[in-house]
């Protein structure tokens, strides 16, 4: 009896000598396991890769459960196991009730481990596009760059053009026939689910109300009796005007000491704008293009066009708030960027007989 009483004890005290030790290993299997399942997919790429090189473009549509998330990241050979993450997620939700993944569409690569790309897809780290409006561009320029860059076809963003959402940005002039010169010019990026015409025009106004709007609001005194309209189609005729940043109030201070005359502005851009033509230093405006009727014809109608011609930047709108205190009625481009300015009407056609004689000597 006593033999087997020691014997017990004698068991009881190996289990309990290898506990530790069984316990160690199967806590360093489980950490083994954790770690290879919760590691990068691909771990042998060039040193010189980067990991948007090896990225993955998947798309998560809204209302997408976290477990179902695993299942397509696995499934696309992003991550190793999707019952690691759902681990991973399990942990995460311990830690904030809160948790919510970001709908939208990813570039995610095998090369990060997964938590790296939860933390991407909990920020909401979705694709975006980048892209570029300059100032002074039209609406046909904006249009055709878009075509260009493959986002949509021309036609698409001209139609989006006259589509005025008023729901949207009810300070919006009523009865306006597009949306030129409130597409503010920038370098934006969207996301690749808003990247649409429609959704392009909605970020450049978002921009104009934004940045341009408040500077109207803040200086209406200084507006010469203009509305917000008038503003920005007379910006838009400085911006088209203006090469050098140095004459910007100086060609502002003329075309406001027209306007308060009566005079036509008399500007080439808007001619050129209601023609749909460009002109250039080999092949100016002809008398006759300058003679043909059009609402946006200045050397034929008294006061402002109907609509801008152009996008102006902020440089532009300010200064047509704020126009340079001159006597100048006039000027005469030198096709070098810059002017030549005169307060008469003979100085003007002096300026004029200048730059001929300019030009026939080259």
């Amino acid at each position: 009896m006593k033999n087997s009483i020691k014997l017990i004890s004698n068991r009881a005290l190996f289990y309990l000598a290898i506990l530790p030790v069984s316990c160690g290993i199967f806590a360093w299997q489980g950490w083994a396991w954790w770690s290879w399942v919760s590691g990068p997919l691909v771990t042998n790429t060039s040193s010189t890769q980067s990991a948007e090189e090896n990225a993955i473009t998947i798309k998560i549509p809204v209302g997408t459960y976290g477990q179902q998330i695993g299942e397509d990241l696995e499934a696309a050979g992003i991550i190793r196991s999707a019952t690691a993450w759902n681990f991973w997620v399990k942990w995460l939700g311990m830690q904030n009730s809160d948790l919510e993944f970001q709908a939208g569409t990813y570039n995610l690569s095998p090369t990060e481990p997964l938590s790296a790309i939860a933390d991407k897809i909990l920020d909401g780290d979705v694709v975006k596009v980048g892209y570029t409006i300059r100032e002074g561009w039209s609406i046909q320029q904006m249009a055709e760059y878009f075509e260009a860059q493959g986002f949509f076809p021309a036609a698409d963003f001209i139609a989006a053009t006259r589509n005025i959402p008023y729901d949207k940005f009810p300070w919006l002039p009523s009865n306006i026939p597009h949306l030129e010169g409130y597409l503010f010019p920038d370098t934006y990026k969207i996301e690749a689910e808003q990247n649409t015409a429609e959704g392009i025009v909605n970020q450049m106004l978002g921009q104009f109300e934004k940045i341009a709007l408040p500077v109207y609001q803040k200086n209406q005194s200084n507006a010469e009796n203009l509305n917000l309209h008038e503003w920005v189609t007379l910006a838009s005729i400085v911006e088209k005007e203006s090469v050098v940043a140095e004459e910007r109030g100086v060609i502002s201070g003329v075309f406001n000491n027209r306007l308060k005359k009566g005079m036509r502005l008399a500007a080439d851009p808007t001619v050129e704008y209601g023609l749909g033509i460009r002109q250039t230093k080999e092949k100016p405006l002809t008398y006759r293009q300058v003679e043909t009727p059009s609402p946006y014809n200045t050397y034929l109608n008294i006061g402002l066009p109907p609509t801008a011609i152009a996008s102006p930047g902020l440089a532009s709108l300010e200064a047509t708030l704020n126009p340079d205190d001159t006597e100048y009625l006039y000027f005469m481009a030198r096709y070098d960027g810059t002017h030549i300015f005169s307060r008469t009407a003979a100085e003007h056609e002096a300026a004029i007989a200048e730059v001929e004689r300019m030009l026939s000597s080259q």
